[in-house]
């Protein structure tokens, strides 16, 4: 079993999280829940195909949206995992230990900020879809 990195966990997470790229690092090409985020993109190119129905823009891009915003969470519980359970989980038969430097810090941070941004951006623009008909944009 190959050793997996932390650092690298966190980084696929906030990056391309929303594609599922941490889930196929750490499980393998055949995890489910990875398969659910990638199939994130094809729903949100139906969904946007249907754009000269009336249908916002913004609802072409919400699958993706909440795919990025779970990958967000699960970026932040991979770099707030402790090494050792970390090294238990993925690392057990690697003959490697994980050790956590500041650079899994400052990416925690920019997890923690981007994401943040991103859910209160959905949910408000949410809500004005929803409550107002777009009136504020």
């Amino acid at each position: 079993m190959p050793y997996k990195n932390k650092t690298l966990a966190t980084v696929l997470a906030l990056a391309l999280g929303g594609l599922g790229a941490h889930r196929f690092y750490l499980h393998g090409g055949v995890d489910r829940l990875g398969l659910l985020h990638a199939c994130s993109l094809p729903v949100a190119g139906l969904v946007y195909s249907q754009t000269d129905a009336g249908v916002n823009v913004f609802y072409a891009l919400l699958p993706l949206l909440v795919s990025y915003i779970v990958a967000f969470i699960a970026a932040l519980a991979i770099g707030l995992t402790p090494d050792e359970k970390w090294d238990a989980r993925f690392n057990a038969e690697a003959g490697r230990r994980t050790q956590s430097n500041w650079i899994l810090a400052v990416l925690l941070v920019a997890t923690l900020m981007v994401g943040a941004t991103v859910l209160i951006a959905t949910i408000s623009r949410l809500f004005d879809l929803m409550y107002t008909g777009g009136a504020y944009g």
